[in-house]
């Protein structure tokens, strides 16, 4: 069974600093990107940043010069860092997949994690 095991989060300061990681697990597969989205109450999930294997990224405006994302070759594992967070970075934050698993299949189907929660007051 594959997963998407999402770690990190919590409850900070504005200003401050978390990091959220991603591990697939269960089964064999090739994945063409992954990334984060995130979704406020009462609002649209939208895509926060992406990371094709080839090491492509893609941020939101929203976080452009705050957040990167990064990926580890050897476990598929994908962080996001997130610096200097305002109080509208507040939501929960999902794990994204694109991916092909074996046996083969011609197109990536679209894998989401269980999120977490990132929350940013004073």
């Amino acid at each position: 069974q594959l997963r998407l095991v999402e770690s990190g989060g919590g409850l900070v300061r504005p200003g401050a600093s978390l990091e959220l990681s991603c591990l697939p697990t269960g089964g064999t597969f090739s994945i063409n990107v992954m990334g984060w989205h995130r979704q406020a109450p009462g609002n649209q999930r939208e895509l926060v940043a992406s990371i094709t294997m080839d090491g492509d990224t893609n941020l939101a405006d929203s976080v452009k010069g705050r957040f990167s994302i990064s990926r580890d070759g050897a476990t598929n594992m994908v962080t996001l860092e997130m610096d200097s967070l305002k109080p509208e970075d507040t939501a929960v934050y999902y794990c994204v997949a694109d991916l092909k698993r074996y046996p083969w299949t011609n197109y990536p189907t679209r894998y989401w994690g269980q999120g977490v929660q990132v929350t940013v007051s004073s």
